[in-house]
């Protein structure tokens, strides 16, 4: 049977369960830094730079209205939008958005969303391995379904991309 992991026993690399956590948290802190960093040196050179071609201009822009609008606060709620995530703080330092603000809302969005992401995906995974200890076809079950309900998400996404990319052309 999988054993739950207990916020006080060494959990990985020897290090307790939240400390890991806290390690994570601080290393997705540092990686924003970067980010906004790599973002305001570049400034329009980002966009010409392969990352930026492979973004394209139109997000690029929509990425642009969201930080002009919002500001700083558009840097907390990227952490909640999964491509927006690593995208975000670029533009946020090429636009030359606050840094102490920024500082402000990164840190709260890494106090925030990667406790949730830590402990829920642990949480799901210490779960389902405790459901593959005690019946292993059902463990199998529960994945399929996970990947079948994930496949139909983003097929039925991209459906919709394609479809409102045709409705745009046969509108131009």
């Amino acid at each position: 049977m999988a054993d739950i992991a207990d916020p006080t026993r060494p959990f990985w690399l020897g290090l307790p369960y939240w400390l890991v956590g806290a390690v994570l948290i601080l290393a997705l802190f540092g990686a924003f830094q970067v980010y906004y960093w790599v973002g305001r040196r570049l400034g329009q050179r980002l966009y010409d730079s392969r990352i930026g071609v492979r973004l394209g201009w139109a997000r690029i822009a929509k990425i642009e209205h969201v930080v002009e609008r919002w500001g700083a606060l558009a840097v907390y709620g990227c952490f909640w939008v999964p491509m927006l995530r690593h995208t975000l703080p670029w533009v946020a330092g090429a636009l030359r958005v606050s840094y102490p603000w920024y500082v402000v809302a990164s840190a709260l969005g890494c106090l925030t969303w990667a406790p949730l992401w830590w402990f829920g995906l642990t949480a799901i995974v210490w779960g389902w391995l405790e459901l593959a200890a005690r019946s292993p076809i059902t463990a199998a079950g529960v994945a399929v379904v996970a990947v079948a309900a994930v496949s139909w998400f983003l097929v039925r996404r991209r459906r919709r991309k394609r479809s409102d990319s045709e409705e745009k052309a046969l509108v131009s």
